[in-house]
C-alpha cells in the first residue's frame, strides 16, 4: 500500500521515500544475487568440475538478507500470509475494522518482542564480532539483517496499526451521524 499520499509533512515524505527506495533496492539486489551465486556454483561444480570453496558460506549472508527484506517488503505492501477464518464470520463493516485494530495491536506486540530480541542479538553480534570459517567475513554483516528486518517490519506495522485505528474512528463517526 502506498502511504505517500497520506503524508503531509515534506520531510517525513522524503524520509519515507528513502526508506522504501533503499529497502526495495536492497531486496532486489539480494534477490538477483542469490540465484546468480547458485548458478555460478552449479556451473563450477558440475560443468567445470572445480567447486569454489566458501561459496555456500557467502550465500548464507545473502539468503538471510533476502528472507528478512522479503518480510519487510511484505509488511510494507501488506501482503502478509493470513488465515482469515474469523473474517468469514464477521459481517458488519465496523466489527471488521475493530477486528483489524485488535489484529494489528497483537501483531505489533509480537513484533516489538521480536524487535527487542533482534536488537539484543544485533548488539551481541557487534560486541563478539565473530567471523565465518572459510572466508573470514564478519558474521555481523549477516546477523544484522535480523534486527534491520524486524525494525522495518515494526515501522510498517505501526503504519498499518495507525491506518486501522483511523479507519475504525471514521467508521464510528459515520455511524454516529
Amino acid at each position: 500500500m502506498d502511504y505517500l499520499g497520506n503524508i503531509q509533512n515534506k520531510t517525513l515524505k522524503i524520509i519515507y521515500k528513502v526508506i522504501i527506495s533503499v529497502q526495495r533496492f536492497a531486496a532486489m539486489l539480494v534477490g538477483i544475487a542469490v540465484p546468480l551465486i547458485v548458478v555460478y556454483q552449479v556451473l563450477l561444480r558440475y560443468v567445470f568440475k572445480s567447486p569454489l570453496m566458501g561459496i555456500e558460506e557467502l550465500l548464507i549472508f545473502f539468503i538471510i538478507w533476502l528472507y528478512m527484506l522479503g518480510g519487510s517488503v511484505a509488511s510494507e505492501q501488506r501482503n502478509h500470509i493470513e488465515c482469515g477464518i474469523l473474517t468469514l464470520y464477521i459481517k458488519k463493516d465496523s466489527h471488521m475494522k475493530l477486528f483489524r485494530c485488535f489484529k494489528s495491536v497483537f501483531s505489533m506486540a509480537v513484533c516489538a518482542w521480536l524487535l527487542y530480541w533482534g536488537y539484543w542479538y544485533f548488539s551481541y553480534s557487534l560486541k563478539m564480532w565473530k567471523i565465518s570459517d572459510i572466508l573470514h567475513i564478519p558474521m555481523f554483516f549477516g546477523e544484522s539483517a535480523i534486527f534491520i528486518g524486524f525494525l522495518l517490519m515494526f515501522f510498517f506495522g505501526m503504519l498499518e496499526l495507525i491506518d486501522n485505528f483511523v479507519a475504525y474512528a471514521k467508521c464510528r463517526e459515520e455511524k454516529a451521524e
